[in-house]
């Protein structure tokens, strides 16, 4: 838990979140983070955020009652008011409306044109508010044939061909183990935000930002994307091996398993002679990366067996002191409790006096700044705890007033 809080790179800022799941939560607790006030408005009519529901597990509440604080919803929204409002009536929309008025960003990921019958799309709030931020996360965006479809990170990551690319050589296309899909795009929305910000801070004119998972799924497809578009071949996939780097893999080793990630010529050079077989280096089929890439096979049944005569903790020892690319592949146990993870805040403990031990556990933010450092002032809220604060903090006109 964090004492003596400075006021953060984003101190001053107020975000109006009306997303849920995963996306927009993962942009707007990155702006939380940076210490914006973020008010995140919950629908009372479905108990709010879906991924409260997703569970479990839960964090055991206090009472014994039934948790609302699943561990999926606690991974993306620390540093924000939970304020219940329903859109459908005229109350909840006044309250956001409201809020809108004196916000900076407004985040939403509804269906395009979802607000609008709501008075509360881009298009209407900029109108009332020129120097508002306003950023539309959707499946597919707002334009294009398949604008209407709905879009969740599984779906993004079949469409935009990453799945194609991940998974055994010979088994079935599979999804990455978290949803990247989601995660990569609400970084996306957070730094479409902050230049956003920069613009306005500069013009006075806010703007609309549209965002789809599929984009921004796309968009991270970096080597293997370009190397389709330079070479019109559509790439299989490799499991763990890499489609230009030879050898970055994943090898067995005699009781596990470890990476060896040669990303030049020099470093290959090392790691034959540390396994006393400098005439693999000295081969013309594999002396370079370009020869390496062209006869992987021969290589690799060159090389495996060498590795497979070894523990892991001796394959490791060996190429670190050797300068050669090499580690472990940890279980999460293993990652988040390491001494590198403890020393750079991989995990962080806030209090949350509803739960049964008083505090969470949460994953940190990796974001490490020298004068204006991440701060973790609020634990996930319970739906609709801070429904009053946020209300007195944004009342509406007087009443002598229309």
């Amino acid at each position: 838990m964090q004492d003596d809080l400075k006021p953060g790179a984003l101190d001053g800022l107020v975000v109006l979140d009306l997303s849920r799941i995963l996306a927009g939560p993962t942009a707007t607790q990155m702006l939380g983070d940076l210490g914006a006030t973020v008010i995140k408005i919950e629908n009372p009519r479905t108990g709010g955020d879906d991924t409260r529901a997703w569970g479990p597990p839960y964090i055991p509440l206090k009472d014994g009652a039934a948790s609302d604080l699943s561990a999926y919803y606690l991974s993306a929204n620390r540093n924000k008011l939970s304020a219940a409002a329903d859109l459908t009536t005229e109350e909840g929309r006044a309250l956001v409306r409201r809020i809108a008025a004196q916000a900076d960003v407004v985040v939403e990921n509804y269906k395009p044109g979802g607000l609008a019958k709501y008075g509360l799309d881009h298009e209407t709030l900029l109108a009332a508010h020129p120097g508002l931020v306003y950023c539309s996360i959707s499946g597919f965006g707002h334009t294009g044939p398949n604008r209407d479809q709905p879009g969740y990170d599984l779906m993004a990551q079949g469409y935009g061909g990453i799945m194609s690319l991940t998974g055994p050589v010979e088994g079935p296309p599979m999804k990455v183990g978290v949803a990247v899909a989601d995660v990569v795009c609400g970084l996306y929305a957070a730094t479409g935000i902050l230049a956003a910000l920069r613009h306005r801070d500069r013009t006075g004119e806010g703007q609309h930002i549209d965002l789809a998972l599929v984009d921004s799924q796309m968009a991270w497809l970096i080597n293997a994307g370009t190397n389709y578009l330079a070479t019109g071949r559509v790439p299989a996939r490799r499991g763990n091996a890499h489609p230009n780097i030879v050898p970055y893999e994943v090898f067995a080793s005699a009781d596990g398993h470890v990476i060896v990630a040669c990303g030049n010529d020099s470093q290959f050079a090392r790691l034959c002679a540390a396994f006393d077989a400098p005439a693999l280096a000295a081969d013309p089929a594999f002396a370079t990366n370009a020869a390496r890439v062209g006869n992987r096979e021969a290589l690799l049944a060159a090389l495996t067996p060498l590795l497979a005569a070894r523990s892991s903790a001796d394959i490791v020892a060996a190429l670190q002191a050797a300068g050669v690319p090499v580690g472990p592949i940890n279980d999460l146990e293993t990652a988040l409790t390491s001494d590198q993870a403890e020393a750079r805040g991989a995990v962080v403990e806030m209090a949350s006096p509803d739960t049964e031990e008083g505090r969470v556990r949460l994953l940190g933010n990796p974001l490490k700044f020298s004068r204006t450092p991440v701060t973790y002032r609020h634990a996930p809220p319970r739906f609709g705890q801070d429904t009053a604060q946020v209300a007195a903090n944004f009342p509406g006109p007087p009443a002598d007033e229309p």
